[in-house]
């Protein structure tokens, strides 16, 4: 995979990581979230996770800063 592509998935993994934690602010500011929010977070988590694969699969797994 070109540095190229690979950019192109941590941009990728870093937008929907923005989008998950704009969403668990929204819920967290609602005393009852309604189950459509939920499951948007739950499409987003999974996409997370498809990044990651990628990017483990291309042998640059994401590393958390910090680590």
């Amino acid at each position: 995979m070109s540095t190229t592509e690979l950019d192109d998935l941590n941009a990728a993994r870093l937008a929907l990581v923005r989008q998950r934690n704009a969403i668990a602010k929204r819920m967290a500011a609602i005393e009852l979230a309604p189950v459509s929010m939920a499951e948007d977070f739950t499409r987003i988590l999974l996409a997370i996770e498809a990044v990651d694969r990628a990017l483990v699969d291309a042998g640059q797994p994401h590393i958390p800063a910090g680590i």
